[in-house]
């Protein structure tokens, strides 16, 4: 998944294959996470700010992982007469 975080300053940034992000201290932390959603001690940091300089964060679009992982639920829904 792709995050785009704009600065207070109105410059913006790109973090690409990002899985989500957390607060750590005065930072804020973009993390990989191989599709768990959460942050453990296999999670990568792929880039940190710092919080008070965030204006916003956007999350675009999905991943191809997460798009091939929802077409494996809608199939097995559909598979199953649920979808």
């Amino acid at each position: 998944m792709t995050f785009q975080l704009i600065h207070a300053d109105g410059r913006t940034e790109t973090i690409a294959e990002a899985d989500t992000y957390e607060l750590e201290g005065p930072l804020t932390t973009f993390f990989a996470t191989n599709g768990r959603g959460y942050v453990d001690s296999w999670s990568i940091r792929l880039a940190s700010f710092r919080t008070a300089d965030i204006a916003s964060i956007r999350r675009l679009g999905a991943s191809s992982q997460e798009v091939e992982q929802l077409i494996r639920v809608v199939d097995h829904l559909d598979r199953a007469g649920v979808a």
